[in-house]
């Protein structure tokens, strides 16, 4: 039963990097949850950063929660299997700071998504992540919604 006692220790990984991290700005969960070598291989939407190691994730962090500094996150269901965790969220926070270059408009916003991340000994070493970028923009107004959809 190791394999199990680990998925469930990888599943608490996600959770806190989500919950923790990012939704309460806990940037020093960082430096335990991320291998110096970590890299994110998507982008974090319409943002364009490459996110790679350490200083990389606190830096995503730290810009996404200036623009909605009151962002929570909710872990909705996860999946483990081997070294992998697949955790759906969803998240809501308040357009407050700069984003994407727009003024901060105040309006409360809501979005979801999916992140997946390996980790190898007890440490994120990379990361996939897809949230509904689309939605957010949209109700930023940065986006206008197409008629009929």
């Amino acid at each position: 039963m190791q394999e199990g006692g680990n998925l469930a220790a990888n599943k608490q990984i996600g959770r806190l990097v989500l919950e923790q991290m990012w939704g309460e700005g806990r940037l020093e969960l960082a430096d335990q949850l991320y291998s110096d070598h970590y890299v994110d291989h998507v982008g974090r939407g319409p943002e364009p950063v490459e996110v790679k190691g350490i200083a990389g994730i606190k830096q995503a962090v730290s810009s996404f929660r200036h623009a909605f500094p009151d962002l929570s996150y909710t872990v909705e269901f996860q999946v483990a299997e081997g070294d992998l965790i697949v955790s759906r969220f969803s998240a809501r926070g308040t357009h407050r700071g700069v984003f994407l270059g727009v003024a901060p408009i105040g309006r409360a916003v809501t979005y979801s998504g999916i992140d997946i991340n390996r980790v190898r000994d007890g440490r994120i070493i990379e990361s996939w992540v897809n949230y509904d970028a689309l939605a957010l923009l949209q109700q930023l107004g940065i986006v206008n919604e197409v008629a009929g959809m």
